[in-house]
């Protein structure tokens, strides 16, 4: 299965696993999943890091699945606790 990047419009070939988490909603061991090309790896982790959600940043495995509690290829759009329009590399 292709994986994509997150970013709004992108259709790129995800490159790497952004992983994050809400502490307000989440417990500390779950992970959310957004996946990023090349090109917006930087925008999309600044957008998490700026809100001290970002947890990790790891190359795509083979299967995106394989971390417990995330969500692969989330869009950054609809993430609670950001607001609509917002999401960096659109």
């Amino acid at each position: 299965m292709d994986v994509t990047c997150s970013a709004k419009g992108c259709h790129n070939p995800a490159q790497w696993s952004l992983l994050w988490n809400n502490p307000k909603l989440h417990t500390e061991d779950r992970r959310k999943t957004w996946l990023a090309c090349d090109d917006h790896r930087q925008s999309l982790a600044d957008f998490l890091g700026a809100r001290s959600f970002l947890r990790d940043v790891e190359p795509v495995s083979a299967d995106p699945g394989s971390t417990p509690g995330s969500t692969p290829g989330s869009t950054p759009g609809s993430t609670p606790g950001s607001t609509p329009g917002s999401t960096p590399g659109g």
